[in-house]
């Protein structure tokens, strides 16, 4: 099928190469020219391991960008909104996806075909009945459901996987306005070996947010319960939850006897946080509609409350050693949210480095792939190229992302004097390799 992603972020591009890559010719639409020629060029604009792959082998002949809607939609049975929605804060900002709903509007009044019209953004439930199937209908002067069809089709991509994401799915969950829309967006999905899940369209776009909450509500739950194992004292967090893993639901077995962890125990550890552009945004916009819905999701807040107070249990284990913070030197290890990607958007890192700028600490920041602008002004935070630079002139270091690089942080300064204190944000290190480590939700006896 010939199909035309709106969008080439994380969700857009991954998909687009990902339907390529499974045989169908596809057009992603970008707004900004260079960004447009790099990826022609095969360059990914985005970390993301198996993409730039991908990207090369299917550029130019399945898979190509430009910035003309009207003529890739044109080509194409399928077109699929994947635009961002950043929160303000409080609710979800839909002015690109309703953009792009008026862009594909105005295209679909001259096409002559059926087309079927596909959000792959994460919207908030009705958002595609009420906002862009409205948009569509006054941009094309055409009836939804006779003259073109409407679809939610959500992603469940991981970042750092999202590639076998895409090409392996758990689940195919298709929201459509009726039977021929469904259909045809099923059709795009042959040869994909996963359950398909056929529903309405706010039904699918409500199974994306619970299922991001879900996973939120797993790591705020495990982070409250390791705050309590640090004040009991003579409990270790990383213990507990070793334990809590080998229950069934988490460790089950398979039927030749042996055991397999189920991927949900990762979201059982405890650490400084969960960010990224999913988890924080997609749990306030579900708050936010609650609140608009009259009712209090009370669970949900408190897992928002409980992640903004993970930057504080880092600051709390750094004065145990270092009691003011002003004119300390500290390095932060990792920047992007979580390994494998450079994406920092609500990074635990970045806003560690923040705080302890704000703590008048001078900060070294350090990550193998993101490479952010650090905040705070000329002098206030540095970016160190290397681990061996990073943690050279520490007094302390913060662990914030599970990058397996920083598995090799205990050889480094085994020779140190004196020894820098080492808070594990991530409880990657074994608490005996280093002569000086905190961790979250470890405390000896008291």
């Amino acid at each position: 099928m010939r199909v035309t992603i709106v969008g080439t972020g994380y969700v857009g591009l991954v998909s687009g190469i990902g339907l390529a890559e499974r045989g169908h010719q596809v057009t992603a639409v970008e707004l900004d020219a260079d960004k447009v020629a790099r990826i022609n060029r095969g360059e990914p604009p985005i970390h993301e391991p198996g993409l730039e792959e991908l990207l090369r082998r299917h550029v130019g002949h399945r898979f190509r960008a430009t910035t003309s809607l009207g003529e890739a939609l044109h080509e194409s049975q399928v077109s699929m909104i994947a635009v961002g929605t950043p929160v303000d804060g409080v609710r979800i900002d839909l002015g690109a996806v309703t953009a792009a709903s008026r862009q594909i509007g105005s295209a679909l009044r001259d096409f002559p075909g059926y087309h079927v019209v596909t959000v792959k953004s994460t919207v908030i439930p009705k958002t595609t009945e009420e906002v862009v199937l409205p948009a569509l209908e006054s941009a094309s002067g055409k009836q939804a459901g006779r003259d073109f069809g409407v679809c939610v089709n959500p992603e469940f991509l991981t970042e750092g996987q999202a590639v076998h994401d895409f090409l392996h799915p758990d689940r195919i969950v298709i929201g459509s306005i009726d039977q021929r829309s469904g259909a045809l967006l099923e059709e795009l999905y042959q040869g994909f070996q996963a359950p398909v899940v056929h529903t309405n369209p706010r039904t699918a776009e409500m199974i994306k947010y619970v299922s991001n909450a879900m996973l939120a509500t797993a790591i705020s739950f495990s982070n409250e319960i390791a705050d309590l194992c640090s004040r009991l004292g003579g409990i270790d967090v990383a213990e507990v939850m070793r334990g809590v893993h080998l229950s069934e639901y988490l460790t089950p077995a398979l039927p030749d006897g042996s055991k397999v962890r189920a991927p949900l125990a990762s979201f059982f550890e405890a650490g400084c946080g969960f960010g990224g552009s999913c988890l924080p945004k997609d749990v306030k916009a579900l708050v936010t509609q609650g609140k608009e819905a009259g009712i209090r999701l009370r669970m949900l807040e408190a897992v928002l409350e409980v992640n903004a107070g993970r930057i504080d249990e880092v600051i709390r284990l750094l004065r145990r050693h270092i009691p003011s913070l002003a004119g300390a030197r500290v390095t932060v290890l990792g920047l992007a949210f979580k390994p494998d990607t450079d994406d920092i958007r609500e990074s635990p890192g970045v806003r560690i480095v923040d705080r302890l700028i704000a703590e008048g600490a001078h900060v070294t920041g350090y990550d193998p792939v993101a490479h952010p602008h650090l905040n705070g002004g000329p002098g206030a935070a540095t970016l160190a190229q290397t681990l061996e630079a990073a943690v050279a002139q520490a007094e302390a270091i913060v662990i914030a992302t599970r990058w397996e690089e920083f598995r090799g942080l205990a050889a480094l300064l085994r020779a140190r004097e004196p020894q820098p204190v080492v808070v594990d944000g991530r409880r990657l290190l074994d608490p005996a390799s280093v002569a000086r480590y905190e961790g979250i939700g470890r405390s000896p006896l008291t």
